[in-house]
């Protein structure tokens, strides 16, 4: 059987989008009657909160009361509806390159799988996206209460796709510890640097492009 694929997301298969995450953090902060460099502080600082248990509504409602704001809810629903849109945006920046590698994969009959940091409203929008259909599993931390690099988020997957850790092939970027993670669990890792050159010091096999991986997959097996 051809090897289960399991991908990251955001600076592997989608751009991250930092820049415009804050830009849009700020803009929410005007909406809740707070400082805007301060909201943006806010969200960094509970990205592990927010990515395994907060709603977007609820992130709003916590941070803009921690800085002092007392946002009505209205406001709340306004800025989190904006964060939403923010989400959808950047889920439908796939490249077409990208979309024809998973569809290679899935003509090759590989399985094809999800593990994602990412918060509630990008699990939310997800269904919706060109890219949703194209995969087997897909599993976010957000959904499950666990993150990368933590091995049980990795295990889930694979479980899902009816395999073993150890038949997986893990591609990202290397945000969040997550290929030392992959590695940990018997996973054969693959790092992209495609969007973002994350984790340079990685020592494992690396592609520029997606576009490389059906090739590499096609390759006899290295190990790790």
């Amino acid at each position: 059987m051809p090897r289960p694929v399991i991908f990251d997301l955001f600076h592997t298969l989608v751009p991250g989008g930092d820049p415009e995450r804050d830009r849009v953090v700020g803009e929410m902060a005007l909406m809740v009657g707070v400082e805007p460099a301060a909201l943006v502080e806010a969200y960094h600082a509970t990205w592990r909160d927010r990515m395994t248990g907060w709603d977007a509504a609820e992130t709003v409602r916590v941070l803009a009361r921690r800085l002092g704001g007392t946002p009505t809810e209205e406001q709340v629903a306004r800025a989190a509806a904006h964060r939403r849109e923010l989400a959808r945006r950047l889920l439908g920046r796939v490249r077409p390159s990208t979309l024809a590698v998973l569809d290679a994969l899935r003509a090759d009959g590989h399985p094809i799988g999800l593990v994602s940091n990412a918060t509630a409203e990008t699990a939310e929008a997800w269904p919706s996206t060109g890219l949703a259909r194209r995969f087997d599993v897909s599993v976010f931390s957000s959904d499950v209460g666990l993150a990368k690099p933590d091995p049980a988020i990795y295990r889930l997957a694979a479980e899902r796709l009816g395999v073993a850790p150890g038949d997986c092939v893990f591609v990202g970027d290397g945000a969040d510890g997550e290929l030392a993670g992959a590695a940990a669990v018997g996973m054969t890792v693959v790092r992209t640097t495609e969007h973002n050159d994350t984790d340079p010091s990685w020592a494992g096999r690396a592609l520029t492009a997606l576009g490389e991986l059906p090739d590499l997959l096609h390759e006899p097996a290295r190990g790790r």
